[in-house]
């Protein structure tokens, strides 16, 4: 390996002015998500008449104590929602999703967010469990769920969400069939067809006097039917546990479900057989302070800035083994470890270039052959453009870095650390190409293109077309034009709008980068040693 020599200047005026910046985008992202907490505890009163755990706390029962704990997608439906009454920013789609530790066992955990509206789904909550469903598949981790949701929202009700919702059920017959186990605490309602959130769960816990799953409540029933019933008569957890058989496991209250769920979890031995290569038992920490990652990048994304800075601060040592250095230059490969973990990096220190794109190919293609996991560090203004590129093979070669990062065979992390604008995106293996995690930092962009350039582009059509029409151009219409496009531009290109809609797993603090870094690299790393018994069907209940 070759040390990595920073010619960071660290009092320098840019990277002041730079870290100001990324950290006041964070103070912007704990505030969403310290709302959204606000707003859930506020709830406590409620739930302590009742004899309840808040979601925060059911989660912090689950989990092992001081293992680390990866939430995923708390920027979720931000800003797309009717705004409150309180006034409060609510994010996270109505649940809290990660993977944590549970009796041992690293698990994708889902709880639903009840002390927000009762646990229905927020804008996005649908795609944000899909997502986390699909992760938990192609990880090969349990799912445990606690849940507790008053359901769809019928004031917002949507045909296209209702039609969709029903891929979360098949997702849990695909755990369950692929050898997937899904535990499930049910710690209030559970009805209409999100009865079958619980019912399609391999181990159930209800809760008594308080959990509830039934087909139609007692209005619907007496609506459809004249049936008059209560909610315990039709769905409580005495009756599950007794006469329908629904429930496994009778809790007394939410502590005692959680503890039984980690029982469930630890009587499932997960981890036998899990033939895990020895990792070192120490590894060089970085030479540079993760600290610094606040000022490396500029706070404008037409500076320039070298990627190695990012990635001294991130691998073991700051070692890294470069790749074909001289060729391609502004595409940069390259072998690095992080916490002993072997990883190949691609990042980019200008527009990808015909050569940039071939050395990224033959680079992606060795480490399939090597079974070495890829990390792309997002900066990127999208391929270089112009009649000497075309002639050198601009789209065959990028074609081909394309079709490499689709047919990979190991898996691929990305983090956007800057900008990510057009091709560039999907030649750095954007959301579009399903990396298997993909973070953010809190001043990454996402466009077609960048605002200034869009802008530009427009209005030169629209002044075309008015020198066509009349033969002349009116100035004033044309600034009008330009100014519009580069708003909406740069309203959409902004990661707090970009991770609302899912387009990434979450937005990351970048001094954290390389402990979520070896999470995600060890639950790869698992995934690709775990043992599993795929089933035709999942576990049917009796």
């Amino acid at each position: 390996m070759a040390l990595i020599e920073s010619t960071l200047a660290t009092n320098g005026d840019a990277f002041l002015r730079s870290r100001q910046a990324m950290l006041d985008n964070l103070a912007r992202l704990q505030a969403i998500e310290r709302s959204t907490r606000e707003a859930s505890d506020a709830a406590g009163p409620r739930f302590r008449k009742r004899g309840q755990l808040l979601p925060s706390e059911r989660l912090a029962l689950l989990l092992d104590r001081g293992a680390p704990f990866l939430e995923l997608c708390t920027l979720a439906g931000y800003g797309l929602g009717a705004p409150r009454a309180d006034g409060r920013t609510v994010a996270g789609g109505g649940l809290i999703a990660g993977i944590g530790m549970v009796a041992g066992a690293r698990c994708m955990v889902v709880v639903s967010d009840s002390g927000i509206d009762a646990g229905a789904f927020q804008p996005k909550g649908l795609e944000k469990l899909l997502r986390v469903q699909e992760m938990a598949l192609e990880n090969k981790l349990p799912f445990v769920q606690l849940v507790e949701s008053a359901g769809a929202n019928l004031m917002n009700y949507r045909v296209e969400n209702f039609v969709h919702g029903g891929q979360k059920f098949r997702n849990l017959a695909r755990l369950s069939a692929a050898g997937l186990p899904v535990v499930t605490v049910t710690h209030g309602p559970s009805t209409a067809g999100g009865a079958y959130q619980t019912g399609l769960s391999d181990y159930i816990v209800m809760v008594r006097g308080r959990s509830r799953a039934f087909l139609a409540g007692p209005s619907l029933l007496k609506a459809a039917t004249g049936e008059v019933a209560t909610e315990e008569e039709l769905g409580g957890a005495e009756m599950h546990a007794s006469i329908s058989g629904l429930a496994d496991y009778l809790a007394e209250d939410d502590r005692d479900a959680l503890r039984i769920a980690r029982e469930i979890v630890g009587s499932l031995d997960w981890n036998r057989g899990l033939a895990v290569p020895p990792r070192p038992q120490a590894f060089a920490a970085p030479r540079y302070a993760a600290e610094e990652l606040l000022g490396v990048m500029p706070d404008d994304h037409r500076r320039p800035v070298d990627m190695r800075e990012v990635i001294a601060r991130i691998v073991d040592g700051s070692d890294f083994r470069e790749f074909g250095a001289l060729y391609g230059a502004a595409t940069v490969c390259g072998h690095a470890s992080i916490e002993g973990m072997a990883v190949g990096i691609i990042t980019n220190n200008g527009p990808i270039e015909p050569a940039g794109a071939a050395k990224a190919t033959h680079f992606i293609q060795a480490c399939c052959q090597s079974g070495t996991p890829l990390l792309y560090l997002n900066n990127i203004t999208g391929f270089m453009v112009g009649r000497a590129f075309e002639e050198a093979g601009s789209i065959k070669h990028g074609s081909k870095m394309i079709q490499a990062i689709t047919n990979a065979s190991v898996p691929q992390i990305t983090l956007f650390c800057g900008a990510s604008f057009g091709a560039g995106n999907y030649a750095m293996c954007g959301r579009g190409f399903l990396p298997r995690f993909c973070f953010s930092w809190p001043n990454a962009k996402t466009a077609v293109m960048g605002a200034d350039q869009a802008a530009q582009t427009m209005v030169n059509v629209q002044r075309m077309t008015m020198l066509r029409k009349s033969g002349e151009a009116d100035e004033a219409r044309l600034e009008a034009v330009g100014a519009q496009v580069r708003a909406n531009f740069e309203r959409q290109m902004d990661v707090f709008a970009t991770s609302a809609l899912l387009l990434d797993d979450g937005v990351i603090d970048p001094r954290d980068t390389r402990a979520v870094l070896a999470l995600a690299l060890q639950v790869c790393h698992e995934a690709e040693l775990r043992p599993t018994r795929p089933m035709q069907f999942g576990v049917a209940r009796p």
